[in-house]
């Protein structure tokens, strides 16, 4: 799996193959309960989908682009193994789905096709079509004219229909609609009565074809494939300066709708001459992916895969934990001006981030508030708090990044909404994004003005609180409150010079912070002192800091890496990386901060920050991360770091050849890290 070109690097497309591999693992794991199984196939599923969008649509365009400007080196080669590889996993996928469907069937939970209904369950079907499904099903009728690039929708299943009449066959397609009504449907149990049997929304549109198309075609025979395209989510936006980021946003966005496909699967049954057919409606090319599947597509929705069955099939939920400081103050501001605190979700809850918010929203004495915001939730009670702040008169600036990938519409909306009730909105600049997470308030205490910030390594969003680990760090220190009030002060006008000592700030002085901190470590270990860093990370691909990890290695840093997702680096490489050490982690939670630890002698420096180590990241984005001042906090993630890098049922090794090892246990003690750090920090918050 190593790149032609340079036996140093793995590509960061093979890479992230590499980490969704690991979430099919956690499907696959009978440890783990089985509707927590199918859930993981969801998520490996909707992995992929946003692969295909992103990363695999990159890659074309760059061939397609090589190819037109005749440039040497276009990586044909490396889309045929991106190819190959999905097209193994897609067969271990529908192997492990109809796995799973035996081992619920053990546990009494039918998920069961058309043809295993009853009498009673055909009629409770139709009735259940005519009165709540046969509303939303429109056919679309396929014929010479069809501009199905125009009507197909990127994040839907369709059944493509063969109407047969003789020597005569016609075509339709079938829309799964899936967001106007749950894909699963629970239908009457029948003896004994602790079945619970469930049928998908594709096989009640299969049982009831003829009810959708009886007396408006004359056929013999009708039979339904099921497909599924997924399309480019690039999009470009219009230079014209006369309009603002909001309406060119707006108008960029709608080129999603009609973007050309790069990946069509379809069921391996379906007849040769409608794959065709389909495939010249799509204007498939020979670069993009086409793939044979199985009867169901948008494993996707197996996320939501319901709660059924005894309590041992699903995770029973981990109770979030109150950071015990809030429960000993009147108000957020007095815990927080006692001292530093530290959230760590979701262990801890968000309700803390939330109920600061709402009361600075009301707070006679608060002047000012500003928060920039990447993804939020649906109903957003962080949105509704500036809001009312602004309805209370405070002051309120909104840093709204408008091209946060598959969030921009939503973001659209909160703009607006923002902006209709006085709130002050900020936009970056066109292709420049805003990934920090902070937040700033100013208050009038005795006489002056005392200001409390938020550096964050994940989004103000209420749901993926309870879903992704990531740090907050509330603070009132002066020190690092006046610089993030120096941060939105460089959003509001990017040109202006800033000076930073405690935070690191992309593009400002990320890179060359960064390497220093490599470097000095580096010359630690050539003076013979021990050195070592460790970095936990969603990515890391930039090859600049990839090199100097290299020669950090070389020159004997010890250097452990937790990297969730991509990893261009390779480490025990013979007299490159012999002193790295890589793994991966997947859970039940998604591993999404980012902690950056250097440390020699008795010196040890800890940072938390947005930034994954990303070229992106690193020179094309505003990211914020911030050095762990306080004692106390800063050993704290040390320690939590320490439990994940001893886990031994969770990780994986990263090696040159892509293999996701498990980390062996031997005769060492259990210790899976996610469940190991809800036990410390619960500690913690019974003594602190």
């Amino acid at each position: 799996m190593i790149t032609d070109q340079d036996y140093r690097y793995i590509k960061k497309e093979l890479s992230w193959l590499s980490f969704n591999e690991r979430v099919l693992q956690e499907a696959a794991d009978k440890t783990n309960p089985l509707i927590e199984r199918m859930r993981f196939l969801g998520i490996y599923s909707r992995n992929l989908e946003e692969f295909y969008k992103v990363r695999f649509s990159d890659l074309k365009r760059r061939i397609l682009i090589s190819e037109e400007q005749k440039l040497a080196g276009a990586p044909y080669d490396l889309l045929k193994k991106i190819q190959q590889r999905i097209l193994v996993f897609d067969q271990k996928v529908n192997i492990l789905y109809n796995d799973l469907l035996l081992e619920m069937a053990r546990n009494k939970i039918f998920l069961i096709n058309e043809y295993q209904l009853s009498d009673n369950q055909k009629t409770w079907l139709r009735h259940y079509f005519h009165n709540t499904l046969r509303q939303h099903i429109i056919p679309i009728l396929i014929n010479d004219n069809s501009d199905l690039m125009r009507f197909l929708r990127d994040n839907y299943t369709y059944l493509s229909v063969e109407i047969i009449c003789g020597a005569e066959i016609s075509y339709a397609l079938l829309e799964i609609p899936s967001d106007k009504v749950p894909r699963f449907v629970h239908l009457p149990p029948e003896l004994p009565r602790r079945q619970k049997p469930m049928i998908l929304l594709d096989n009640i549109l299969r049982y009831c074809l003829e009810d959708i198309f009886y007396g408006l075609f004359e056929y013999d025979i009708i039979n339904a494939y099921a497909m599924k395209m997924t399309r480019d989510a690039e999009y470009d936006l219009v230079t014209e300066m006369e309009f603002s980021l909001l309406e060119l946003m707006s108008s960029s966005l709608k080129q999603r709708l009609t973007a050309k496909p790069v990946c069509f699967v379809y069921q391996s049954d379906m007849p040769d001459v409608m794959i065709n057919m389909l495939r010249n409606k799509l204007n498939l090319s020979k670069y993009d992916s086409i793939l044979p599947g199985g009867r169901y597509h948008n494993f996707k929705d197996l996320i939501n895969f319901p709660n059924v069955g005894k309590a041992h099939l699903f995770h029973k939920p981990l109770v979030q934990l109150r950071h015990v400081r809030f429960d000993r103050f009147l108000n957020g501001f007095d815990a927080i001006r006692a001292g530093d605190i530290l959230l760590y979700y979701p262990y801890h809850t968000f309700e803390h981030v939330l109920e600061l918010l709402h009361q600075a929203s009301f707070d006679p004495v608060v002047l000012e508030i500003k928060i920039n915001i990447y993804r939020v939730a649906k109903d957003s009670r962080i949105i509704n708090a500036m809001i009312h702040a602004a309805y209370n008169g405070k002051k309120v600036t909104v840093v709204v990044e408008l091209q946060a990938r598959f969030d921009e519409e939503a973001n659209i909306h909160w703009a607006k909404r923002l902006t209709e009730a006085g709130v002050h909105v900020i936009f970056s600049a066109p292709g420049f994004k805003i990934h920090a997470k902070l937040f700033l308030i100013s208050r009038s205490e005795n006489g002056k003005i005392n200001r409390y910030a938020h550096i964050g390594t994940g989004n103000f969003n209420e749901k993926t609180a309870r879903l992704y680990t990531d740090y907050s760090l509330l603070t009132s220190d002066a020190r690092i409150t006046n610089e993030v009030r120096q941060v939105f002060h460089f959003i509001a006008n990017p040109y202006r010079p800033v000076h930073f000592k405690h935070l690191i700030v992309s593009p400002q002085n990320a890179r060359h912070r960064l390497y220093r901190l490599i470097d000095n470590e580096i010359y630690h270990a050539k003076q013979g002192f021990s050195a070592e860093i460790i970095l936990k990370l969603n990515n890391l691909v930039d090859q600049g800091l990839v090199d100097r990890l290299y020669t950090a290695s070389s020159c004997g840093v010890k250097i452990n890496l937790i990297i969730r997702g991509m990893c261009s680096l390779i480490p025990q490489l013979t007299g490159v990386s012999e002193n790295i050490r890589a793994i991966s982690i997947v859970d039940r939670y998604l591993e999404h901060d980012r902690v950056y630890i250097f440390r020699h002698g008795a010196e040890t420096k800890v940072f938390l920050s947005s930034a994954d180590w990303m070229t992106r990241n690193i020179d094309d984005r505003i990211e914020v991360g911030v050095v762990i001042l306080n004692p106390i906090l800063k050993q704290r993630i040390i320690n939590i770091i320490k439990i994940l890098i001893k886990d031994n049922l969770k990780a994986r090794f990263i090696d040159k050849n892509l293999g996701n090892c498990y980390v062996q246990r031997g005769r060492r003690r259990k210790i899976r890290s996610q469940i190991a750090i809800y036990k410390y920090i619960k500690s913690l918050e019974q003594i602190d």
